[in-house]
C-alpha cells in the first residue's frame, strides 16, 4: 500500500512549469533554447510599487495580518472593483490570498462535495481540472472550439449544466487563448445561468487590463446583477502590474463564502506576505499610466507572433483580443514528419520535436484540453520572439 494519499492519483503535476523546467535544464546544458511556457510579463514590477514594498519594510510592516488580507488592501481592492467594474462590496467580502491560484483552490475546498460538477470551458487553464479533483469535485470540460473563436456558446453552456453543476469556472480574456467575450456574448452566457439558480460562477479576471484592439472586459456580476449573490469574482495583481513573483491574489464574493475561505487559509497557509500585500495596495490606488504603454508593447507582439506563425503551412493562428498568449491549431501538420524522423502524432509530439530540434519550447495543446494546438507566451523580447518564431517556421517547412 502507498504511504502517498489517494487523492494525489487524480491529479498531474503543472505542465507549464514542466516546460519551464526543461527549457532551463536544456539552457543550463549549454542550449540556446527560447521559452515561450511562462505566462508571464518581462517588464519590471513599476518602480511606485517596489519602493512601496521597501517602505513596508523600513516601517516594520514585516509581522503576520489577518489571515486574508490587511484592511488597507481589502479596502483598496473594493475600490478597484467599483471604479473599473461597478461592482459594489465590502472589506468583510474580500478575500486576499497568496497570488490567485489560492483563491480559487480555497472556494473550490469550501464549497465542493463528492460528485459536484465544475463546468470548465476548455481550452482551460491547466490548474483548473486538477484543483476540482483535489476538492473532490468532478471536472465537466466543455471545448469551445477554434470555429468559435475558442468562445463557450450559450447551447454548450447548457448541454454542461446538470443537477449536480455547483460552479462554471468562468475566464476572460483567456489562458491560453487569449479570447475576450464581448458584453453581448457574455450576456447571453449570463441569461443561461440565469435559468440555472443552484449554479454558481467563478470568474478568473487575471487578464482584465490586457485587451487589444478596442476589447471592453467585463465581469459576469457586473453583466448581470441577478447573479451578484452567486459569483465569486476573482482578480489579482500578477499579470497587468508585473507581480507575479509577490504572490497576491483576491475574490469578491458573499459573506459567506467568503469566511469558509478564511477559514481554510487560516488553517493553511494563513496570510500572505505581509509587504507584498503593502505593495498591492499601491498598485490598486496609485497611477495606473503604465499599463496603456505596457499593453502597446504586448500587442505589437502579439501581432508579430500572430503574423510569422500564420505563414505556416498547416497553421491557423487567431488573432486574440487580450492576455499574453497565442493558441495556434497544428491540424495541418499532423501525420508528418520532422527533418530528425518524429511523426507528429499529436501536439505533445510537436512540443517535444520543436524543444529537442529547434529549442523553442512551447506548452502541448493536450494540457489545456483542446487539441491540436500549443501556447505560445509573447511575453518575452521582441527579438526572442522573432527568433523563436523564425526557428518555428523553419521547424516546419522541414517536416515531409
Amino acid at each position: 500500500m502507498s504511504f502517498l494519499s489517494a487523492t494525489l492519483s487524480r491529479v498531474k503535476p503543472s505542465p507549464t512549469i514542466a516546460v519551464t523546467t526543461k527549457a532551463a535544464e536544456l539552457k543550463a546544458a549549454g542550449r540556446d533554447v527560447i521559452g515561450l511556457g511562462a505566462g508571464e510579463p518581462d517588464f519590471d514590477t513599476p518602480q511606485n510599487i517596489k519602493d512601496a514594498g521597501v517602505a513596508a519594510i523600513a516601517a516594520g510592516k514585516t509581522k503576520y495580518t489577518a489571515p486574508d488580507g490587511i484592511l488597507e488592501l481589502k479596502q483598496a481592492i473594493c475600490a478597484k472593483l467599483k471604479r473599473d467594474n461597478a461592482l459594489e462590496y465590502l472589506p468583510n467580502q474580500i478575500s486576499v490570498g497568496t497570488g490567485g491560484k489560492q483563491i480559487l483552490y480555497n472556494a473550490l475546498m469550501a464549497t465542493l462535495n463528492p460528485g459536484d460538477e465544475v463546468v470548465i470551458p476548455a481550452p482551460y487553464w491547466v490548474s483548473y481540472p486538477d484543483m476540482v479533483l483535489l476538492a473532490g469535485g468532478e471536472p465537466v470540460v466543455a471545448p469551445a472550439t477554434l470555429e468559435n473563436n475558442f468562445k463557450l456558446t450559450p447551447d454548450q453552456l447548457e448541454a454542461a449544466i446538470t443537477p449536480k453543476t455547483k460552479w462554471l469556472i468562468f475566464n476572460s480574456p483567456s489562458n491560453p487563448t487569449g479570447a475576450g467575450y464581448d458584453r453581448a456574448e457574455l450576456k447571453a452566457l449570463t441569461d443561461v445561468l440565469m435559468r440555472h439558480p443552484h449554479v454558481w460562477v467563478m470568474t478568473d479576471d487575471m487578464y482584465e487590463h490586457l485587451a487589444y484592439d478596442g476589447f471592453e472586459f467585463c465581469t459576469p456580476a457586473e453583466i448581470e446583477p441577478a447573479l451578484y449573490d452567486r459569483t465569486l469574482t476573482c482578480n489579482g495583481v500578477s499579470k497587468a502590474y508585473a507581480m507575479t513573483g509577490w504572490r497576491i491574489g483576491y475574490a469578491a464574493g458573499p459573506v459567506e463564502l467568503i469566511a469558509a475561505m478564511r477559514k481554510i487559509q487560516s488553517q493553511s497557509t494563513s496570510n500572505p506576505c505581509s509587504i507584498s500585500q503593502w505593495a498591492a495596495v499601491e498598485a490598486l490606488n496609485g497611477t495606473q499610466d503604465f499599463l496603456p504603454a505596457n499593453n502597446e508593447i504586448f500587442k505589437r507582439r502579439r501581432d508579430l507572433v500572430v503574423s510569422m506563425l500564420s505563414a505556416i503551412d498547416g497553421i491557423t493562428c487567431p488573432v486574440p483580443e487580450g492576455a499574453f498568449y497565442v493558441y495556434p491549431s497544428i491540424a495541418g501538420l499532423i501525420g508528418k514528419t520532422t527533418a530528425a524522423g518524429t511523426i507528429i502524432e499529436n501536439d505533445e509530439v510537436f512540443a517535444t520535436a520543436l524543444l529537442e530540434e529547434a529549442d523553442v519550447a512551447v506548452v502541448f495543446g493536450a494540457a489545456f484540453g483542446l487539441s491540436p494546438n500549443f501556447r505560445v507566451s509573447y511575453a518575452t523580447s521582441d527579438e526572442a520572439l522573432k527568433t523563436a518564431c523564425t526557428r518555428i517556421q523553419e521547424f516546419c517547412a522541414a517536416l515531409t
